[in-house]
């Protein structure tokens, strides 16, 4: 290997470990404190129990470990968003968990703590993912109650996505493990079987001390909605259990029982490992994405052996189209390729940009792969569309047009990960996030914004000192500077993938070496929903 890969190879190990170490800290939930009093009251941790449930030898994809990163600060912060929620197997069921995480405010939903519910009930219902949520919450953080409650995309959606859910015939097991209160006790009532744990779990609409002031009654929490009330009495709850590992083990029991999924019947070959090792694929990027590489060696590192076929492969080279297999699925791969061309000032870098023949080339690309029910992967290192005369007047927005449409009509699974640069409309064209990619993931590397750093901060500066100018103030070079920096600093901490995963724009920050896993188990996920509705393209110019 070369002293460059081994630079690239250091670079990215650097990167993930800083990613792994935000990642640890975040694990911690509220704290050391807040889990030893778990323990005190016999109870185990969000994270314990996932471990508890889950089967060991299958993967487990952790989805939105970042929600909330460095928000919520002026309130204690909220790590993970309050639940640890993800993608993997019980009793050798794939399956959707969400678990609240009591150290964090007893559990609480703040805004943010919604929006990753939402999300994994979004994957449920797009993939038909048997959904096991365990319940510890003490429902909504009040003091910002008017950013959770009444809105569409609110707490109240939670319960009518159970219900839609039900509808379509995915399973949905609660496990209540402790406090379940006011409008957040409709959701394990609304899931198919309610599992309580005893002198632990608890179900009612208004606690104890609410009920005191609302009609004056005295009551326990355990009389008032324990499981004995609800096992024996109400009838709401199906089990109870004197521990959460007996409840946990009947969890498992219910998963083994369920009946068989029909499937969308994407083609699947035996697998085949990728070429050369697993850390080659650390050493392709240079360190800041700085430099053009090769993608289709990207490619290949994440690709069953020998199973990339390029499609038009001398034809619009800014982006590589190909017909592969991960992991034995058959795939299409779209993925920006970044070049180098000679200009009057000689060699400039193009990263990732999307020019007329490869926008034509990716959107018929996609349209065959809808045709043959393939499901699709986009690889994102994309600044853009071209600009300039030469690309307006061969009808660059036409062609970009026809991509963008080719990828919001797109009707089978899509994959997105972003492992370098992801600006402006080439976020859009490559099924960034508002596109509905099934899955969303992010590099260590990746960067997400409207523009690159330096051109924004300078557009901006432009802006904000020909305000301060027509004001009458002065503005020395030595301000000027220091507003440049300022801007620089805050626009680049926006573009980082913490700040993107923290407002789940990317469903999580990925180990490189693991983007093949988490392709694998997306498609595994998408394959347990047998409806492809008809690809239609509607309108577009030719």
């Amino acid at each position: 290997m070369s002293n460059e890969f081994n630079r690239n190879e250091d670079a990215m190990k650097m990167a993930w470990s800083n990613v792994r170490q935000k990642l640890e800290k975040i694990e911690e939930g509220g704290g050391l404190k807040a889990a030893q009093k778990q323990k005190e009251k016999n109870k185990l941790t969000a994270r314990e129990r996932l471990r508890y449930l889950l089967d060991e030898d299958k993967p487990f994809i952790e989805i939105g470990a970042f929600a909330g990163y460095e928000m919520y600060e002026e309130h204690g912060g909220c790590p993970a968003g309050g639940t640890v929620s993800g993608i993997g197997y019980v009793s050798g069921r794939q399956c959707v968990i969400l678990a609240n995480d009591q150290t964090v405010k007893a559990g609480a939903w703040f805004p943010i703590t919604g929006k990753k519910n939402l999300r994994m009930q979004e994957i449920a219902m797009e993939n038909h993912l048997p959904v096991i949520y365990l319940v510890d919450s003490a429902g909504v953080y009040l003091p910002l109650q008017d950013e959770i409650f009444p809105d569409k995309e609110h707490f109240g959606r939670i319960f009518r996505n159970n219900a839609k859910m039900s509808a379509m015939g995915i399973p949905q097991i609660a496990a209540v493990t402790g406090a379940c209160v006011a409008g957040g006790a409709y959701l394990p009532i609304m899931s198919d079987e309610t599992l309580m744990v005893e002198n632990a779990g608890s179900i009612f609409l208004a606690g104890p001390y609410l009920v005191k002031a609302a009609i004056g009654e005295d009551i326990d929490a355990e009389t008032l909605g324990g499981s004995v009330t609800h096992t024996e009495i109400s009838g709401i709850a199906d089990y109870r259990f004197k521990t959460e590992e007996e409840c946990l083990d009947q969890v498992k029991r219910i998963m083994d029982k369920l009946g068989p999924a029909s499937l969308a019947g994407f083609n699947r070959a035996e697998a085949k490992p990728p070429v050369g090792n697993k850390s080659a694929i650390y050493g392709i990027q240079a360190e800041g994405n700085s430099k053009p590489y090769n993608m289709v060696d990207l490619i290949n590192c994440i690709v069953d052996e020998g199973s990339l076929d390029e499609f038009k492969k001398d034809y619009g080279k800014t982006i590589i189209c190909g017909y592969a297999r991960i992991e034995g699925w058959a795939v299409g791969i779209v993925a920006n390729q970044r070049i180098v061309v000679k200009s009057k000032k000689g060699e400039m870098q193009m990263g990732g940009v999307i020019y007329n023949d490869s926008a034509d080339k990716a959107a018929r690309f996609i349209m065959n792969c809808n045709q043959k029910k393939i499901p699709l992967v986009f690889l994102q290192d994309v600044t853009g569309f071209m600009v300039g005369s030469r690309s307006e007047h061969a009808g660059i927005i036409k062609d970009g047009a026809k991509l963008v449409n080719a990828v919001a009509n797109s009707v089978v699974p899509k994959i997105t990960i972003i492992v370098g640069n992801s600006y402006g409309a080439g976020n859009y064209a490559m099924c960034g996030k508002a596109y509905d990619p099934r899955f969303i993931y992010a590099w260590p590397s990746a960067k997400i914004a409207v523009m690159g750093g330096e051109q924004a901060a300078k557009t901006m500066l432009q802006i904000q000192v020909a305000g301060m100018k027509a004001k009458g103030e002065v503005v020395t070079p030595e301000a000027e500077m220091e507003l440049l920096n300022r801007i620089s600093d805050n626009y680049t901490r926006q573009t980082k993938p913490f700040y993107a995963a923290s407002r789940l724009w990317v469903d999580a920050i990925i180990d490189p070496a693991q983007t093949r896993t988490v392709i694998a188990e997306g498609i595994a996920a998408a394959n347990l929903n047998p409806v492809i509705e008809p690809f239609r393209m509607g309108v577009v110019q030719v």
